[in-house]
């Protein structure tokens, strides 16, 4: 293959990559006009249209999204075998994408952009919307480099790493009346139920385990990040079974009643994922020590907290 081919694939899969060409000039330390142009040698070259607009965006075409099927882990192999500089982060320009979901955020954001404005200011991170349906398929199409949330099951290209078992708790306001009760199995189910979705279904882990027991809940509203619920919870009749961690300040401020739900909830590991083909990715390396580092840290934080102060019974879940 001649240079110029080469790099006009390179520069194809770094379009792919990035789904944008502005990005792409970017993550290539190119000018926009250059990838441009360089995107046009590749349509006189290929014969194909390649990509199109989509709004702001742009789409790839089905010759597009065929070619760089069969040529991004080649690439990927290449790029490995002929890269031997370790990552500097104090010198490194680049982008990363992760999907998380708010809870997530909340808690690595701050320590890690602490991190990166100390030893590595040319590194950005784009938080990219979680959910269980979409995490795969992310990593497999190279939308995202890092997936954080219910651990992968097991594949021959995803990687994991495994980071805590949540603990579930039963969260309402403080004068709820079912605090002033013992909540039985009956009188949970029968209460107006808050629901965090991710990703827009409204039944979730909790009406699965409810059916195996012939029971069924109302979910009388559902949202589609945890960042809302203290409030809603704090004014309504709701309640809502959540992952103590999502809204732990709300718990531990006293700002919420918090119970031990009526039905066993088995917890649901949460791990760190990435595609195989970014396993030797010195960067990515880099970015998931310290995420994974920041949420084991954090977790075993909240659980010591948590034990001490509220739910004795999360000792068996860690």
């Amino acid at each position: 293959m001649r240079h110029q081919e080469l790099n006009l694939l390179m520069i194809f899969d770094a379009i792919m990559t990035e789904g944008s060409i502005t990005r792409a000039a970017d993550r290539l330390a190119l000018t926009q006009p250059a990838v441009s142009n360089a995107l046009s040698r590749m349509r006189a070259a290929w014969k194909d249209e390649l990509f199109v607009k989509d709004g702001r965006n742009i789409q790839p075409t089905v010759y597009a999204q065929n070619l760089w099927t069969q040529i991004r882990e080649p690439l990927k192999e290449l790029e490995d075998a002929v890269d031997q500089n370790e990552f500097n982060p104090a010198t490194a320009k680049r982008t990363f994408r992760l999907a998380v979901a708010d809870a997530v955020v909340d808690v690595v954001w701050r320590p890690l952009r602490k991190i990166i404005e100390e030893s590595a200011p040319g590194i950005n991170i784009h938080a990219v919307p979680y959910t269980i349906s979409n995490a795969e398929s992310s990593l497999h199409d190279a939308e995202v480099d890092m997936v954080i949330g219910a651990q992968a099951t097991a594949s021959s290209v995803i990687r994991t790493e495994f980071l805590f078992n949540p603990c579930y708790a039963c969260v309402m306001r403080l004068d709820h009346p079912l605090t002033k009760v013992p909540l039985t199995l009956e009188r949970f189910a029968a209460a107006d139920h808050l629901l965090v979705s991710l990703s827009g279904d409204v039944t979730g882990y909790t009406d699965q385990v409810l059916a195996q027991q012939g029971m069924k809940r109302r979910v009388a509203m559902s949202v589609n990040h945890f960042a809302t619920v203290p409030a809603l919870l704090k004014e309504t009749d709701l309640i809502a079974v959540v992952p103590s961690t999502t809204i732990e300040q709300a718990m531990f401020n006293g700002e919420l009643a918090v119970m031990e739900p009526p039905i066993e909830l088995a917890p649901a590991p949460v791990a760190s994922a990435w595609h195989k083909r970014q396993e030797n990715d010195k960067g990515l390396c880099w970015l998931r020590g310290h995420v994974n580092r920041i949420i084991k840290e954090h977790f075993d934080r909240h659980m010591s907290e948590l034990k001490a102060r509220i739910c004795p019974q999360c000792k068996d879940t860690v």
